[in-house]
Parts: C-alpha cells; sequence; structure tokens
C-alpha cells in the first residue's frame, strides 16, 4: 500500500535489520541539502581523504552504525556516459561512502538497456518496504513515498540485483 506518511530515513535505517539497497538513475540532483557542498566543489573545493571531521554529516555517521549493527548498504548509479558534473562531483565524493562502509558501484546506462527498471530510484528496505525517491525535472527532491507492495519489492529487489551485477565497483569505475 502506498504511503505519503512521512517517516524519517533514520528510523527507517534504524529498523532495518539485513539490508538496504538504494539505486540511483538521474544524471543530476539538485536536492537543497547537496546544493551548497555541489557549489563548493564546482568551485574548486575537494574533501581531504584523511580529515573525516570534514566529511557529509550526520548521513556517514547514520551509514557507520548501520553497518556496524550487520546491515549490508549497498548503491548503484545507473549513469550517462560521457558523465555529468554532477556525476563528476558524486563519484568523486563516494570514497567517503566507502570509508563508512557503504558498497558502491556504477553501471553505463547503455549497459542497462535490457534491465526492467522501475520508474523512479529507491531505497528497498530489507526486500519488505520500498521507499520512492521522486524528483522534479529539475533534479529538485518531491518528496519520498513508501510501499510495502509485494509486486514493487520484488521489481525493485530484481532490478536492483541486475544492476549490482553488471555494475562496476567504484573503485574500478573511470570516469573519464
Amino acid at each position: 500500500m502506498p504511503s505519503n506518511a512521512p517517516t524519517a530515513f533514520a528510523d527507517l535505517l534504524a529498523k532495518c535489520e539485513r539490508s538496504a539497497l538504494h539505486l540511483e538513475m538521474r544524471d543530476v540532483y539538485a536536492v537543497d541539502k547537496e546544493k551548497g557542498p555541489f557549489a563548493e566543489w564546482r568551485a574548486g573545493f575537494r574533501p581531504d581523504p584523511t580529515d573525516r571531521a570534514t566529511w557529509w554529516r550526520p548521513w556517514l555517521d547514520l551509514v557507520a552504525e548501520t553497518i556496524g549493527r550487520g546491515v549490508v548498504m549497498r548503491r548503484a548509479r545507473i549513469v550517462s556516459e560521457p558523465v555529468s558534473e554532477y556525476i563528476r562531483y558524486e563519484h568523486f565524493g563516494t570514497f567517503t561512502n566507502i570509508a563508512a562502509g557503504e558498497q558502491v558501484r556504477w553501471l553505463p546506462r547503455r549497459q542497462a538497456s535490457d534491465i526492467p527498471l522501475p520508474g523512479n530510484d529507491f531505497w528497498l528496505f530489507d526486500d519488505r518496504l520500498v521507499r520512492w525517491n521522486h524528483f522534479g525535472g529539475d533534479g529538485s527532491s518531491q518528496g519520498p513515498e513508501h510501499t510495502t507492495d509485494s509486486t514493487a519489492v520484488k521489481l525493485c529487489g530484481k532490478a536492483f540485483e541486475a544492476v549490482w551485477d553488471r555494475g562496476i565497483p567504484h573503485d574500478q569505475y573511470d570516469i573519464r
């Protein structure tokens, strides 16, 4: 049953017991909390890999705590090539996700043509709950939606695993 009822993302991760899977399929995002960091990156700022205190908080603390409880967190990104400037920004900063314990893979969009994919980015928690991430044409967040509908859960699980199986591990994906 779809639901627009607000559920804090941290609460969803806190209830997660086994797996949290995230599929991203856009080449540009313009969510409010990333506008500043993306602009800073465009201006030349690069996070210092040795200074964890300057990394994206509190997200990375939440990831580390979740993984510390034994939850496997995997993120797969389907990207157009050549990649957009925003994907370059995401790729550069992904070392922080990896350091927090998240696993990340990249799949060039041309290699995803025959994979049945849902129409929206999503998180799938413990193969039971989907959190759709809705975005406007400009990349702005239009809010989440949640469902436990078995058809949606199954579609998302199969789509994610197909992308993951073809995906290139972060440390091997060259965006040049």
